[in-house]
């Protein structure tokens, strides 16, 4: 991204101007930024999503329904409790549901293993806030896709002994059943994972009702503690959970008030007959200092007292999940950290010398990198000329082109930042200026100053999409320049037609990325009810395209948009976090219009954290 400047403050020095300026980063809270008024207007960096990661979903409504229910089922009488959960399953898959379920299936793991382990995601669709599965689902499925192939299926399609055909089953419990909305799991689903020697992960709600099934005292003399008997509250409230331990890490968890439906607190059973349960991850309530089991398993089943995927950020509990796939999917697998750095928004109107300087300290050390490149900059209101209209393509600046060609013989590697990076002569949402604005993805500001996403553009189609790819390589062909063989999307937006056109041109996209509803059920749906998500390795995703990590933001020297400054010793710190993951990655961008010592700060604090650097194009 370019530093936004108001209209006649470029002058003629672009050197001085950037030096002065700087660019905002991508919230790790996903949380959208908008215009600062104070210097002028400047783009936010790359966004993903909203500040909860969701986009138009209501969490404090359905914070509050699992509340209740949650309530309701704790102030029952046991027997009655336990007795609500004894459901019939014919109802349950005669009422299946009836939208073509789409698998992620076809996904042909990242980095496959000898076995190629096979995930089953389980998801609910019922309920008032139904949609969480889906959206919970793809992000589940796209983690799963880093081992090997995976298939996502609502839960009230689960069958006698499907699970047979698995390595491992997560299910996703978004809908809290009870009450005016019934069990929708499928008995058979209940009496298959408590009897298998599978493994099962198990994240949120209805856990009580799978003990329910199968017998309480047969549940609690197999796994060692008692759903029934375990709830979301802690002396009359949820508390303020703000970090869970796991491997050695803290790692955050940031909840806005009002909108935190609460972590299970799961009732350990001590005594003669009971299985040890394992405290894989620990929970912290800071509001009363108690910790307890945010993570724990016993026998084939972990259990997670929550569905992590809401409100994360580069230092997140989400880690723990990401890292918890090993046990289920590839518990061979050895320590590893890896590394990756990009250099961002290099278009034609970059400077050739700070782009050289950058190529000589990385290549100094060895590194190898990234160079996200945009082919053809424009200015189409002339806000950083003077009010005169200006379009540079690569071919029309050597200089940047020879410099571009010094960094590909010194360690680069040359990627595809869109085509123009804004979208046509409208402000989206700012000036519409190379690297300012949004290109395949419509926005705007608002009155409170946030980036507002408001849907693909209007000619938004496949076609549309490929011609903007192919103008792009086009105009890298023009400058005598390799084509990429990778590519990150402005912005990182995109409908999910244009993320599977980028698939289709490229071998993989570097970037984190929106995945929309409907992906799954094939079902038409809201073109702007999204889950936004980075990843801390490598995965194919629902798209059916590789994705390569970048999971632990970027330099940023300036507070804006409520957000503080980002600097070296903040990703350092993210970098930390992600040790948890036992073969992760940080990875992680930078503008070459900063000066060179932060960068240098960030490398030396992630190497001495135990990671190497490697090439994007090894991953």
């Amino acid at each position: 991204m370019r530093p936004l400047i108001p209209p006649g403050r470029r002058g003629t020095s672009r050197i001085t101007v950037v030096l002065l300026l700087v660019a905002a980063l991508l919230s790790g809270t996903f949380q959208a930024a908008g215009a600062q008024a104070a210097g002028g207007l400047r783009h936010p960096g790359e966004l993903a999503g909203t500040r909860s990661g969701l986009n138009r979903i209501d969490l404090g409504g359905w914070a509050k329904t699992q509340l209740q229910a949650d309530l309701a089922r704790r102030s029952r009488p046991r027997d009655a409790s336990v007795a609500s959960t004894l459901t019939s399953t014919a109802t349950d898959l005669v009422q299946a549901a009836s939208a073509v379920t789409r698998q992620a299936a076809a996904l042909v793991p990242a980095e496959a293993g000898a076995a190629d382990p096979t995930t089953l995601v389980l998801y609910d669709t019922a309920g008032p806030y139904g949609q969480l599965g889906e959206l919970y689902a793809m992000a589940t499925a796209n983690l799963a896709g880093h081992f090997g192939t995976v298939t996502a299926k609502p839960v009230q399609q689960y069958t006698a002994g499907m699970i047979d055909s698995y390595s491992a089953v997560i299910y996703i419990g978004s809908t809290y059943y009870g009450g005016s909305t019934p069990d929708a799991v499928p008995a058979a689903f209940y009496q298959d994972a408590a009897a298998s020697t599978k493994p099962v992960i198990w994240m949120g709600a209805n856990v009580w009702n799978m003990a329910g099934a199968v017998g309480v005292t047969q549940f609690t003399q197999k796994y060692g503690w008692d759903p029934t008997t375990s709830y979301y509250e802690d002396g009359g409230s949820v508390g303020t959970v703000t970090q869970v331990t796991y491997r050695g890490q803290t790692l955050t968890r940031t909840i806005p008030a009002g909108q935190d439906g609460g972590v299970l607190r799961p009732n350990v059973l001590t005594g003669n007959g009971y299985p040890a349960v394992t405290r894989l991850a620990e929970g912290l309530d800071s509001s009363n200092g108690h910790t307890f089991g945010w993570a724990i398993r016993s026998s084939n089943l972990t259990y997670i007292g929550e569905i992590p995927f809401a409100y994360v950020s580069e230092s997140d509990r989400v880690i723990a999940l990401e890292d918890l796939l090993f046990d289920a999917l590839a518990p061979a697998t050895a320590e590893r950290h890896r590394a990756v750095v990009r250099l961002e928004d290099i278009s034609p109107d970059s400077d050739p010398a700070q782009l050289r300087t950058m190529a000589d300290y990385l290549s100094s050390q060895n590194i190898p990198y990234g160079i996200n490149v945009i082919p053809v900059y424009t200015d189409p209101k002339g806000v950083y000329n003077n009010g005169v209209p200006e379009t540079i393509t690569l071919a029309q600046r050597p200089e940047v082109v020879s410099a571009l060609q010094y960094m590909l013989a010194h360690g680069a590697v040359l990627m595809d930042h869109g085509y123009t990076h804004q979208y046509g002569t409208v402000a989206n949402p700012y000036n519409g200026v190379t690297g300012d604005d949004f290109e395949f993805y419509r926005s705007h500001v608002d009155s409170a100053n946030n980036v507002v996403y408001d849907g693909p553009v209007a000619e938004d189609s496949t076609i549309w999409a490929q011609t903007r790819v192919t103008s792009a390589l086009a105009a890298f062909t023009a400058a005598g320049l390799p084509k990429p063989a990778l590519w990150t999307t402005p912005h990182y937006a995109a409908s999910a037609a244009d993320y599977r056109v980028f698939g289709a041109n490229f071998s993989a996209r570097l970037e984190r990325s929106l995945y929309f509803a409907g992906t799954l059920s094939g079902a038409s749906s809201d073109p702007n009810l999204f889950i936004g998500q980075f990843f801390p390795y490598v995965v194919k995703d629902v798209y059916g395209t590789k994705v390569l990590p970048e999971d632990i933001g970027n330099y940023e020297p300036e507070a804006y948009n409520n957000h503080p400054p980002r600097l070296p010793a903040d990703l350092i710190a993210s970098a930390r976090a992600n040790l948890a993951v036992r073969d992760g990655f940080a990875s992680f961008f930078y503008h070459p219009y900063y000066p060179l010592q932060p960068l240098k700060d960030t490398i030396d604090g992630i190497k001495a954290l135990g990671y190497t650097f490697v090439s994007p194009a090894s991953l």
